[in-house]
């Protein structure tokens, strides 16, 4: 059985600094009304999804979370059936942490939002504004646009004439996008984390080019009346001889300066014999098509820049040790000088010659592999044909149980939405008589779920292939929200989701929820974030630059 910790007794556990993941077992969306500021959203419906990448470690000590109660029980009965040693349950849960005292957060990806703009209150990272940059835009100024995001997010609306050079990918390309020194570099991302993390560290690196963030990002830019591109397809070009040379160079005394170890082979040996006591996580920072098109087996894929941005989505154990590698000697670099920085992670880079020498002997290629811890007994499948004839013939109720936006925007005809968490609580509001089937994107989170809810009703099945088979192949659709049961509790939406007319008051919402994290962060004083001054020239030329346009401007 699982014991139960104290609120007070949780605030110590995370101020011993030693190995705890805390994770926050509520859908997404409920997660990001009310949440604790070091929590990974490790849903109970999707834990066999997410359990090996966020705890990969079954001896690491694990406190789950929820509003008071409902989910916990559940989650730690399936941690203990996968064989985790330590798990405990915050009494009381989000609540309770908030009648003991202590600081409730809102949002996703906490801990890197407050990161980004602690960094900015300490460093006072430039910036320009979206109307300051369209005019030197429209006056054809030296200047060049780089979006931090990843491509799929770039290409679905970007700056008009960015460029797209997600995260890590800055420092390693922007010499090559921004050939001339005189250039000034603007970063952009939707909104201002990933903006003022990508000009920080290419002014930690010490680029010659005066730089910039772009303040709110693409928000600020759409509630100034400007008009966004859509479905551009523009990259940062890649490097070669001396830009790349140059590049290394500077990522190599960045991570000097934060006090990044290099490890051998010979040390990833141990660390990998070890991480049966202390918890290992292995990252290939690149680029995913990069991975997709090689990388050494058993590695993880982690772009760089939502490695930092998104850190809790990726590692769910605190004070765990972590190894980056790229191809480059510019990425795992920069990453790690950043991720040094949230203090609470034991950080070090694979050398070249060594994460070389892995792919050389241990090569793989392909989408990272997902480990799925089974949640219960044998799946029963229904292929596309047949649930079609039995959704005609009114003798089937389908349950979608993936993403309450994906579901909006289409769905198997006559499916009703329901969070998979929040599944089992919905059981005895549908017919007994009537057997069910689930579907989710691809069918494997239908079919973890539909092998759960067996134990206690044999008539339920899912739909092989999922969602995204049934519309690719043409069946019947519907959609729309009209049989959404569970409403957005699956999924927090970003502004951009927003109804219409709803949309400017949910950015600037947003923009000043980011702001307040300061103050928010200060209050609590739990993070363990110690941001870094590089003291590179940069900043003082970026500063000049930005002092320039604005004379010119007056």
């Amino acid at each position: 059985m699982s014991r139960f910790v104290s609120a007070a007794q949780l605030r110590t556990l995370i101020a011993q600094r030693s190995e705890l993941a805390v994770l926050d077992v509520r859908e997404e969306g409920v997660s990001a009304r009310k949440r604790l500021f070091y929590s990974s959203v490790a849903p109970v419906g999707r834990l066999g999804l997410l359990i090996d990448r966020l705890v990969p470690r079954r001896g690491a000590p694990v406190v789950l979370v929820d509003t008071k109660g409902e989910y916990t029980p559940r989650a730690a009965a399936l941690l203990e059936r996968w064989g985790y040693t330590d798990v405990a349950i915050l009494e009381g849960g989000v609540e309770g942490w908030a009648q003991a005292g202590f600081e409730i957060f809102s949002g996703t990806n906490v801990p890197g939002k407050a990161f980004g703009e602690l960094i900015e209150h300490k460093l006072h990272t430039p910036n320009i504004d979206a109307l300051t940059l369209k005019a030197r835009q429209d006056a054809g100024d030296d200047l060049v646009v780089l979006d931090s995001r990843p491509f799929g997010e770039f290409h679905t609306m970007n700056i008009p004439g960015g460029i797209d050079c997600a995260g890590a990918e800055l420092v390693y390309r922007a010499l090559a996008a921004a050939p001339s020194p005189d250039t000034l570099i603007v970063v952009n991302c939707a909104g201002r984390t990933r903006s003022i993390l990508g000009a920080q560290s290419l002014i930690n690196a010490g680029v010659p080019n005066p730089v910039a963030a772009l303040t709110g990002g693409s928000m600020s830019w759409l509630l100034e009346g400007l008009e966004l591109e859509h479905g551009k397809i523009r990259t940062a070009p890649r490097p070669e001889g001396q830009a790349l040379a140059a590049a290394r160079e500077l990522a190599a005394a960045a991570a000097r300066r934060a006090h990044v170890p290099v490890v051998d082979r010979d040390t990833l040996a141990a660390l990998e014999r070890e991480s049966g006591e202390r918890t290992l996580y292995r990252f290939d920072v690149r680029d995913p098509l990069e991975y997709e098109a090689g990388h050494p087996a058993g590695w993880q894929n982690a772009p760089g820049g939502q490695l930092v941005q998104a850190t809790d989505e990726y590692i769910g154990t605190l004070h765990a040790r972590v190894v980056l590698r790229d191809d480059d000697g510019v990425r795992a670099r920069m990453t790690a000088s950043w991720l040094k920085q949230l203090g609470y992670l034991d950080v070090r880079v694979l050398d070249d010659a060594a994460s070389a020498a892995l792919v050389a002997e241990h090569f793989e290629a392909g989408a990272q592999a997902v480990r799925v811890r089974p949640h219960g007994a044998r799946t029963r499948w229904i292929e596309a044909d047949e649930l079609s004839r039995a959704i005609e013939a009114g003798t089937v109720r389908t349950i979608d149980i993936d993403s309450s936006l994906a579901f909006r925007r289409a769905h198997v005809k006559g499916a009703r939405f329901v969070a998979a968490s929040a599944l089992p609580a919905h059981l005895n509001d549908l017919p007994r008589d009537t057997p069910l089937v689930l579907t989710s994107e691809d069918g494997v989170l239908a079919g973890l779920v539909a092998a759960e809810i067996a134990q206690t009703r044999s008539d339920v099945s899912a739909l092989i292939g999922g969602t995204r088979r049934w519309l690719a192949l043409g069946l019947p659709q519907d959609a729309g929200d009209a049989d959404n049961v569970t409403g957005d509790d699956d999924a927090w939406y970003s502004p951009y989701h927003a109804q219409a007319d709803q949309v400017a008051a949910q950015m600037n919402a947003y923009l000043a929820w980011e702001l307040q994290l300061v103050e928010q962060v200060d209050r609590d004083a739990i993070a363990s974030i110690d941001v870094l001054d590089f003291e590179t020239s940069t900043a003082r030329r970026s500063r000049e630059r930005l002092a320039e346009i604005a004379e010119r401007v007056a």
